[in-house]
This record gives structure tokens, sequence and C-alpha cells, in this order.
């Protein structure tokens, strides 16, 4: 059931228009001229749908389309009008109205009008949803660390993720590449347009070119039909290059072109196509190097890193794993069924000691095993692998000492004890710290209610 708003100056139309959508299960609310009923909408009544005439004496339905639009976007907008005024239909669609309606419109045409305006609206409605989901769950919230890199890299994103700038992150496998990449798009200007990953290493080469430009029949053997590229599918939106080291000197040079004038040129076909769409590169590799042993295009280099940012391996921000553990566990958990809520000291000093030289994603799959053999509600040194204990250990004094003790370390007391040290650390500037956590000051002062401190 919606809620309809009907404007007309003639009792007789809206008497006709109430029975027909009442009838349909909607309720209507009526007004006689564009001001009863723009003070209906600014009164904060929520309306899913105006049906408005268009002339109503000194004033007209466009009136009503503008007020509209600037009081309760949310809401779409259908016209009547005569055939004489179809050119007033035109301009109200130009305006933003979902679709006009003439006056001698049978009542089954009306409500297949109505119930397409309406689907709109959930469309739009289900669209924005799933925008802010999107912007939940890669807020920068889902970056976690307190060490400086982290910081660092927190400002960066801030300061980029609004721009169209390109960007090239460098870093080992397993450090958040694409994390990175995501958290760029979904808050930036092209969050409501495709997001494309491509893994360039994971394409063989002599296919990379049809696979990120497309292809026409009858360019190769077994084209059989047009195929856009993975390129073209992210237009308006953003393309994550990953691995972009392993590209093919022939599939840079059309990457090249691309970057420099924004056309792509699909195999076998003679004509280019414009697209626009944001450019977003990873390596593992040492793309430097690669341009001195010319595996690499150094004009497509400088191309791609119009912003650098290197993300530091797990070993070099030991600081940070108790906080990646917690984050890590508390999305764990719920997936596999485990009611896990705490790391033993003992636990957490290994996890500390280890090098983890697959990073971050390696201490996911740790944390994932350790949840499905853990019994209770605790993490122990028992349920951790073997090869945490076979690698040789982390230099000591690299970086903050693990808890020590028998203890166990409940999650909320690891968040209550990095808030305190965020709070020492900004002189307990509250707005500070809350934007180092990446949360409102108004969830601050909640937690710091919830752990009793003052």
């Amino acid at each position: 059931m919606s809620s309809i708003l009907f404007v007309d100056d003639e009792q007789s139309a809206r008497d006709n228009y109430r029975t027909i959508l009442e009838h349909y299960g909607h309720t209507v609310t009526l007004a006689s001229g564009v001001r009863e009923a723009a003070e209906q909408l600014a009164s904060g009544s929520q309306f899913d749908l105006v049906i408005t005439d268009m002339r109503m004496g000194a004033q007209s339905g466009l009136d009503l389309l503008r007020e509209a639009r600037r009081t309760a976007p949310g809401t779409e907008v259908i016209v009547l009008t005569g055939h004489a005024e179809l050119e007033n239909a035109v301009e109200a669609m130009k305006l933003g109205a979902a679709d006009y309606l003439t006056k001698d419109t049978d009542y089954k045409e009306i409500m297949l009008v109505v119930e397409k305006a309406l689907e709109k609206r959930s469309l739009k409605q289900e669209i924005e949803r799933l925008r802010r989901r999107v912007g939940e769950e890669f807020s920068f919230r889902r970056i976690v660390g307190e060490s400086s890199a982290v910081r660092n890299l927190l400002e960066t994103l801030r300061r980029v993720a609004p721009t169209d700038a390109r960007v090239l992150i460098t870093g080992e496998s397993g450090t958040g590449k694409e994390l990175v990449a995501e958290t760029l798009h979904a808050n930036g200007p092209r969050n409501n347009a495709p997001f494309i990953a491509i893994n360039c290493g994971a394409i063989p080469r002599d296919l990379q070119e049809s696979e990120l430009f497309g292809y026409v029949r009858g360019a190769f053997t077994g084209a059989d039909r047009d195929k856009t590229g993975l390129l073209e599918s992210a237009d308006r939106g953003t393309v994550f290059l990953d691995e972009i080291g392993e590209m093919s000197p022939k599939s840079q040079v059309k990457l090249l072109r691309f970057l420099e004038t924004g056309e792509i040129l699909p195999v076998g076909s003679p004509r280019s196509k414009i697209i626009n769409v944001r450019a977003i590169a990873a390596t593992n590799r040492d793309l430097a190097e690669a341009v001195r042993d010319h595996s690499f295009r150094e004009d497509l280099l400088y191309r791609l890193k119009v912003i650098s940012i290197h993300l530091p391996p797990l070993r070099e921000r030991k600081e940070d794993i108790p906080l990646l553990a917690h984050a890590l566990l508390q999305e764990l958990a719920p997936k596999v069924g485990s009611k896990v809520t705490r790391l033993s000291a003992d636990a957490i000093r290994a996890l500390h000691e280890y090098r983890w030289p697959g990073n971050i994603r390696e201490l996911k799959n740790v944390l994932e095993r350790a949840l499905i053999f853990a019994d209770g509600d605790t993490i122990e040194l028992e349920h951790l692998p073997e090869e945490l204990f076979q690698a040789p250990a982390a230099p000591h004094g690299a970086a903050h000492a693990a808890p020590a003790g028998d203890e166990t370390v409940p999650l909320d007391e690891m968040e209550k004890r990095y808030i305190l040290d965020l709070l020492e650390k900004n002189a307990g500037n509250k707005l500070a710290t809350a934007r180092q956590l990446g949360i409102a000051t108004t969830t601050l002062y909640r937690k710091l209610r919830m752990y009793g401190i003052e």
C-alpha cells in the first residue's frame, strides 16, 4: 500500500481519483491547489507519489513539481494534462516527472502508469539502500590500526577519495590493496556506478586485450558475437587493475591510449569508443625495476601513479595486530557460527611474534581456522596452526609488546584499551580521537559511557 497525494482544483476529479486509487489499496490525500499541496509536502508527510493537474489557476503543476523536487526529492510525480497541452507534459518530464496522464485516460491505464511510477520509486530506494550498505561496508572504519602508517594511510584516503585522480597502490600480497581501492570508490563521486576488479595476472596474456577492451563478431575464430570488455563494463565507475605489472606489452599500449584519451578500441572493430572510467591500479612488483628491464612502459607508469599509496607489510606494523584480530574476529565469528569473544594472552603473543609473510590475508585465514577449532569462548594457543611456531620470530623491540601474563583478553577490553590509548595521545581531545577511530563523536561518547571512562 502506497501513500499518494492527488492535487486538482476540481472536486469531481479529486473524488474520481480517490475512488480509483483507494479501490487498488492506496492511501489518498487530497489537495485543491499548489499551495495546499506544497504545505502537505513541507509538513513532513511522507508521500510515495504525487499526481497533479497541470492547470490550477495562477499556479501550475510545474510549480508543484519544482517544489516537490526541492522538499521531497524521493517522491515521484505524475502530471495530468489535456491533449492540447502535451508540450507541458514534455517540460514536466524534463523537470523530473515520472510520467504524465491525459484527462481522458481510462482507469486501467491510470493504474498502469501509477504502478510504474511506484516501481520506479521502489527501485530508487533499493539502490539508495545498497549505496548506504556499500558505504558502510567500505567506510574508513574497515581500515584498522593505530600505527603511524595506518594513520597516514587514512589521511591520504580521505583526501584522495573525493577526487577522480588515478591511484597506484603498492605493497606485498595480502596487505589489503583491493580493500583500499574499494574504499576509494565507495567514498568517492562514482559510488553509484560499477566497481570492476580485474586481476591482470589471472588472465592469460594472449586473452588480456580481448577481455579488457572487448571484441566484435568475427574478430577471430570463435568470436560469434560482440563482447563488451571489462573496461567498458566499468563506464562511469571505477576499474581496479590488480597485478598491473603482469599486463602484456600490447595491452599496455592500448591501456596507455585509454588513459590519455578515454578511448577504447575493441578487437576487430574499426571504430573506437569513448568511456569515462576512473583507474586504480595495484602491484606487488617493483615497477621501477620493471621499467629498467623493459617489461613495463615508463610512460604508463607515470600515467597510473598520479597518487602513489604504499601499504606496509604486517610485520612492520605489529602494534596493529591486536586490533586487526579484534576486527577480524567480529567479522568472521558470525559466519562460522562461533561464540568466541576472547583471545588468550599466549595466543596474542604468538600472533605478535609471527612474521606474517602472507600479511593480513594470512592473519584472516589463521583466525578463521582457530574459530572452527575453538570449543569455548576463547582462542587458545592450541587452536593456532603449527606453522606459526615453526617460522623465525620477529626481532624483539620492532613493535609494541604483546600482553603479558596468563590472563585472557576480551575483545571489548582490547577496544577499551585502544580508545584510552588514543585519548591519551590526543590529550583528551574527543573530536580528534573520534576522527582517528573513524566514528562519530556521539558514538565515541556512547562507548566511553559503556566502558565507564570519565
